[in-house]
């Protein structure tokens, strides 16, 4: 005869094991992690709390809980895969070492100051459609044409036009035209 312990680990193992192997593989793919290493993770949660709470006394009330702590614990690997750095195992040192968050945070701030002095050189209204485009505040189409006196429909046109221009500007700036005054 078997222990009670035991039948109740192969009732949870038949109740959730095939809802763990399917939220494990939807959350798995999407994150891009290995499904199997993610189902493993969470057992070992769902071991964990049944030999503190005991086996469970309704099934349903344990995959809403199998449910999050599917989520959480792809999280959790996310988290730890963006933290990992690898290492060449040569040297010690790191294979590539990642940049620190602030540096790229510089670089980002440094970027959108050059993108917004290019801006700035435009002729006519482009810098001021462009730059309200760009805003922080998240305005609406409607919330800009206003912003800006020009009718909603217009606006879009406006902004092609201008885009197109700053492009023309920016591959002029970057890249030399070939021969007879051609863009790459």
């Amino acid at each position: 005869m078997r222990p009670a312990r035991s039948r109740a680990g192969e009732q949870l193992l038949a109740a959730l094991g095939p809802l763990l192997a399917a939220e494990a593989a939807a959350e798995a793919h999407a994150a891009g992690l290995d499904p199997a290493d993610l189902e493993q993770g969470v057992w070992l949660r769902l071991l964990e709390r049944a030999a503190t709470e005991g086996p469970p006394t309704r099934p349903a009330g344990w995959a809403a809980w199998l449910r999050a702590a599917v989520r959480a614990e792809a999280r959790g690997e996310r988290r730890r895969a963006r933290r990992e750095v690898p290492y060449d195992t040569a040297d010690g040192e790191p294979a590539h070492p990642a940049a620190p968050e602030v540096e790229r945070l510089a670089e980002r701030a440094d970027e959108l100051r050059r993108v917004r002095a290019a801006v700035r050189r435009l002729p006519g209204r482009c810098p001021r459609v462009l730059l309200a485009m760009m805003s922080t505040k998240d305005a609406t189409y409607r919330e800009i044409a206003g912003e800006l006196g020009i009718s909603q429909g217009s606006l879009g046109p406006v902004r092609s036009r201008c885009l197109g221009c700053l492009r023309r500007m920016l591959m002029a700036e970057v890249a030399a035209p070939e021969p007879w005054g051609r863009e790459r």
